[in-house]
């Protein structure tokens, strides 16, 4: 599976000016050139490059790697929408091929083609990129942060791990109030995250206002705007650093005691729910996809299998006796069984359902289910969680 590693540039002042020169032209040539693609409406990339590559040597100069690059660059962008001539930021990222302007000279210093020359910067790199380095290839990422710090995101093809047999699944519900609950009964709260958003939802409304107040008196608030984009990337940061130590944890977890991962199936939930305005915010900052991808990419490096489980009445009926009903739920936190009396918290009823909704005993690649096992760990609208069906489904009593 492909990786990206996020490595440091440390450059000193001229090679930063260097650096900074290289991204600045590329980006000035890749504007110039979806300019003239669109006004040709070329979107042909052998096309466009018999066209444009001396015209880019020569207007630009530009090294010849950086300019076949640039125009790869250019057709993927206007591709996406050829109703309109893309334009591409000062500072925005640019790809460098490996071994041809760009190559790694020794475990601390990389060599980077820029237009005064070819430059030799130190970077850092960690303990979990080391282990992965050997598998670079393709190309790289020359990226400058708001903040001036000089990024080099590498692709690394990493060998998936060798697919375990597992004879149990752990089921994980995904949630707001708790972002994920395990049958094992572990629980990962949502309070933090909720206290989170709420305190950078609220500078964003008192950053808001303050730029309305001095449009409306003829300024341009610059400051302002750069507050909001740095407390967006705050929360950004604070959720996917959430997302990534529960999804660590979880594969771990099952790594060690042998067994796959069972999760929900939320993606097309929040295309068909409506939420009412004051819950929608508190929605909207809901990364359930995030972690879902998390786990599905750590569990596929060391060979754990993932199923989606559909998510429909999981969290309505109990597997034990089979009994099903909109009832059993007299309270969103609350799981009260009408038939048997059995009470739990909706989240740990919901787990063993979908640990029993869970496909086991089958050939399975971390990350995907064969159709028929989808079909049945989709389970029926209608279907009541009847232990005949959670033997049929391979479920663990």
């Amino acid at each position: 599976m492909k990786l990206t590693l996020q490595l440091q540039l440390l450059p000193d002042t001229a090679q930063a000016d260097a650096l900074q020169s290289i991204v600045e032209r590329f980006n000035e040539a890749a504007t110039w050139l979806a300019g003239v693609a669109f006004a040709q409406q070329c979107a042909n990339k052998v096309a466009r490059q018999k066209l444009a590559y001396y015209a880019l040597r020569e207007r630009f100069a530009l090294p010849a790697d950086t300019a076949i690059r640039c125009i790869a660059q250019v057709v993927e962008a206007y591709k996406r929408d050829k109703t309109r001539a893309p334009t591409f930021r000062p500072h925005a990222a640019i790809p460098f091929s490996m071994r041809k302007n760009l190559g790694f000279k020794g475990p601390d210093r990389v060599s980077i083609q820029t237009l005064p020359g070819r430059v030799v910067v130190r970077y850092l790199m960690g303990a979990y990129h080391t282990q992965r380095f050997g598998f670079a290839h393709g190309q790289a990422d020359l990226v400058l942060r708001r903040d001036g710090v000089w990024l080099l995101l590498v692709t690394v093809d990493v060998p998936d791990g060798t697919c375990m047999p597992v004879t149990d699944f752990i089921g994980v519900a995904l949630g707001v109030v708790n972002l994920a609950t395990t049958s094992d009964g572990a629980v990962h709260s949502g309070e933090k995250m909720d206290a989170c958003r709420t305190r950078y939802a609220q500078r964003r409304q008192r950053l808001q206002r303050a730029a309305t107040v001095a449009q409306m008196d003829g300024k341009r608030p610059k400051n302002i705007r750069r507050a909001l984009q740095r407390t967006a990337m705050r929360a950004a940061r604070f959720r996917r650093d959430t997302n990534h130590c529960i999804s660590k944890t979880r594969v771990a977890e099952a790594t060690g005691t042998g067994r796959g991962l069972a999760l929900e199936d939320l993606t097309p939930s929040r295309a068909r729910t409506q939420f009412r305005p004051p819950q929608r915010a508190k929605m909207a900052g809901w990364s359930f996809a995030q972690l879902r991808r998390f786990v599905e990419y750590k569990a596929q490096l060391t060979g754990i299998p993932v199923v989606l489980v559909a998510p429909r009445n999981t969290s309505k009926g109990w597997s034990q006796c089979g009994h099903g009903a909109q009832a059993n739920r007299p309270t969103p936190a609350r799981f009260s069984c009408t038939q048997c009396a059995y009470t739990a918290s909706a989240d740990c009823s919901a787990t063993r359902n979908i640990r029993h909704r869970a496909p086991v005993n089958a050939p399975q690649v971390a990350g995907r289910v064969p159709q028929q096992l989808w079909l049945l760990a989709g389970a029926d609208a209608s279907d009541k969680l009847s232990p005949d069906r959670c033997a049929a489904v391979g479920g663990s009593r």
